[in-house]
């Protein structure tokens, strides 16, 4: 059976962090905040585990999931090549509610589902996810509800959404609170995948807590799409 551990407790904090720990070791689900919604987080290195992430959700492989990352070093790991407006956004916005979608390197020995070759990558804001991923490294993480529903701003919202099928839940309170002008409450998503191409831009491919407009200032409208 799933508990909820309250982190504004610190010894129910300190239980959550170590039984989390322990169930993404074993390959299990667990749910933690970021700053814009829950997640659902798994080893991002365990094809098992990632396909424990997409039942619970009730999504296919056809819909990979983002890879939460502990920092700007790990983006270097991962990807193939940084762009500059790349390097330029995760100095702007890192951590925080931007997600990247870079060229993954092709040694990843990893299996998100049908990514063609790439990675969505992001490093949160908010400390209990930094903490897990310092210890952890890279987890696949989807916004903890099932497909299709809204996404969890609470662990009890994620918890009446699925369940046992998720092993341990972090409870840090209503998250989202650092984007109160947003209209979404997602992360942004931005395509980096063509820019190594003559003519390639930069594409927006899901507007979220990061505006349009912030992106323009730090690429230039005219290096989007």
């Amino acid at each position: 059976m799933a508990f909820i551990y309250d982190c504004s407790v610190e010894t129910e904090l300190l239980t959550g962090m170590r039984l989390a720990r322990a169930a993404i070791g074993r390959g299990e689900v667990i749910v933690i905040p970021t700053d814009t919604v829950y997640g659902v987080a798994v080893d991002a290195f365990s094809p098992e585990a990632v396909q424990r992430l997409l039942d619970a959700k009730g999504r296919g492989r056809q819909s990979p999931p983002p890879v939460l990352v502990p920092g700007i070093p790990t983006l270097d790991a991962l990807a193939e090549t940084v762009p500059d407006e790349v390097r330029a956004l995760v100095a702007a916005f890192w951590p925080g509610g931007l997600t990247v979608i870079v060229n993954a390197r092709p040694s990843l020995v990893w299996d998100l589902g049908e990514t063609r070759g790439t990675v969505a990558l992001r490093m949160p804001s908010d400390r209990v996810a930094l903490e897990i991923l310092s210890e952890t490294g890279p987890l696949a993480v989807s916004s903890a509800n099932l497909t299709g529903h809204p996404a969890a701003r609470t662990a009890t919202e994620a918890f009446d959404a699925l369940g046992d099928s998720v092993s341990v839940y972090l409870e840090a309170g209503v998250v989202g609170a650092g984007y109160p002008d947003a209209t979404e409450r997602g992360s942004t998503i931005v395509d980096a995948t063509a820019l190594h191409l003559p003519e390639g831009k930069l594409r927006i491919v899901r507007h979220g807590v990061i505006s349009d407009q912030a992106i323009f200032d730090v690429v230039g409208e005219d290096r989007c799409a």
